[in-house]
């Protein structure tokens, strides 16, 4: 399994937002998709984190977003977000 660490900056005031999509539109799909959905999390200094997991990760997230369903998200809820960092960890 691989694993994914995903930390985002959120705009200022957007928080809501973004949450609100994520767990609507976002978790779901990775989810329908085959992937583990684990989180979200607020860090002490508002960063929005989240953990996704598959066996083929690097496969699976260019399927991801080269999905009809993905594309169909209008709009995009990276629109809220100022930086997106990623981690890839494999299972010990």
């Amino acid at each position: 399994m691989q694993w994914q660490l995903r930390m985002y900056r959120v705009k200022d005031g957007e928080l809501d937002t973004f949450v609100r999509e994520w767990r609507d539109h976002i978790a779901p799909l990775r989810r329908s998709l085959g992937f583990d959905v684990v989180g979200p999390w607020l860090t002490d200094d508002g960063q929005f984190v989240w953990l996704v997991a598959h066996e083929e990760l690097e496969a699976a997230e260019a399927a991801y977003y080269a999905s009809p369903e993905r594309a169909a998200l209008d709009p995009d809820p990276a629109r809220n977000l100022t930086d997106i960092r990623t981690w890839l960890m494999e299972e010990l």
